[in-house]
């Protein structure tokens, strides 16, 4: 990659990502201390859903298989899970309400949906069971080492943009509105997706819309993307929108959806550095899995699918030399696919709830230690 298109360097770490109810980070431990007031939040809170609000809001996506293929690990006396993608608690409230004695640990960036989470744990008055932290899931190692350093049984990973953060237009991840471009997960800290479409240069940019959008129109985008933020940075969304749609020769419109779907993942993958995040968080998370203790991975494009499957897949495989009569225990494998393959949402479920189209989960169990 030329040095010209490398990503720019990542912000210093925000006060708000610390642990938020770990005693030496805050005199006051209180495990929501940091989401009703964001650091960098210039002493204002985010709008506060009502409980009812958020549960119309909020369709956990194949909530009811989710909670059976982790009944088996979390069943045991003592679970623990982590929530690696807490967004606003409904898989969490679910498993909650179905083990009377689990134990969650859920991380987020979103210190909006954190806050959200909160209200309705404690609505179902299971928020006693609840760790909730602010910080990226790539920090998922050093929580667990703190909180749960024996292991945790079970592990979910619910990737993507939420509905909460679709759904908020000022958040600038809906392309059908016209917002500030905005995308960031954390909205307290990190570069904005105006950052990025205003000051990468012409190749960096080409490369996030053809690596992070597979989008095949990238040079055409970016060109126009260029010579129009030379005579005026973009700010919202529906300028950004227009421009990519006549960029897009008229008969490559007609088909694959909105024009603007591949550029706007992209932005906002890159925003968040997303793969990045996943790439460093699924290591750590597997680490701290026990025996017997499951995963699951819910991804929403091919590219998060992609990733989970090359990093949990050689965990399913010896590593013993071909031709050894036995298998030493160090060779075997350390997880075994609970679903070959992965699972889908049914016609029912996406009759009921359309952004569910695109999941896709894979499960597996640890069945030794890790190496």
């Amino acid at each position: 990659m030329a040095p010209g298109d490398q990503r720019p360097p990542a912000p210093a770490p925000d006060p708000a990502s610390r642990l938020v109810s770990d005693p030496s980070s805050d005199p006051t431990p209180d495990p929501t201390s940091d989401v009703a007031r964001p650091a960098g939040s210039a002493g204002g809170t985010f709008p506060q859903l009502p409980t009812r609000d958020a549960d119309d809001l909020h369709v956990p996506v194949l909530l009811d298989r989710i909670v059976d293929l982790l009944t088996p690990s979390l069943s045991r006396d003592g679970a623990v899970m982590v929530d690696g993608t807490l967004g606003m608690g409904g898989h969490t409230l679910a498993l909650l309400a179905r083990f009377p004695a689990l134990r969650v640990i859920g991380i987020d960036r979103d210190p909006q949906a954190l806050a959200v989470a909160r209200s309705r744990l404690e609505a179902a008055g299971v928020a006693d069971r609840a760790d909730l932290v602010h910080a990226p899931n790539d920090r998922i190692g050093e929580i667990l080492d703190r909180r749960a350093p024996a292991g945790v049984q079970g592990i979910l990973f619910d990737l993507g943009v939420s509905s909460l953060q679709l759904d908020e237009t000022d958040r600038g991840f809906a392309y059908a509105v016209d917002a500030p471009l905005d995308m960031r997960m954390d909205p307290t800290t990190g570069p904005t997706a105006a950052d990025v479409v205003n000051t990468y240069p012409p190749g960096a940019l080409v490369r996030v819309l053809r690596e992070f959008g597979e989008e095949k129109f990238a040079t055409r985008i970016v060109s126009s993307i260029v010579r129009e933020r030379d005579c005026e940075p973009f700010t919202t969304s529906a300028r950004l929108v227009a421009l990519i749609r006549e960029a897009i020769p008229a008969a490559a419109r007609r088909t694959g959806g909105h024009p603007a779907k591949r550029s706007f993942q992209a932005l906002r993958v890159e925003v968040n550095d997303e793969l990045g995040v996943l790439e460093r968080a699924l290591p750590e998370a597997l680490r701290l899995l026990a025996v017997g203790g499951r995963i699951v991975v819910m991804s929403f494009q091919s590219l998060e699918d992609r990733i989970a499957k090359r990093i949990l897949q050689p965990l399913t495989e010896s590593t013993a030399p071909p031709g050894l009569p036995v298998v030493p225990e160090e060779y075997q494998p350390q997880l075994r696919w609970i679903v070959r393959g992965s699972v889908k949402p049914d016609d029912a479920e996406i009759a009921q709830n359309s952004r569910a189209a695109s999941a896709r989960l894979r499960v597996a169990e640890r069945i030794r230690e890790a190496a």
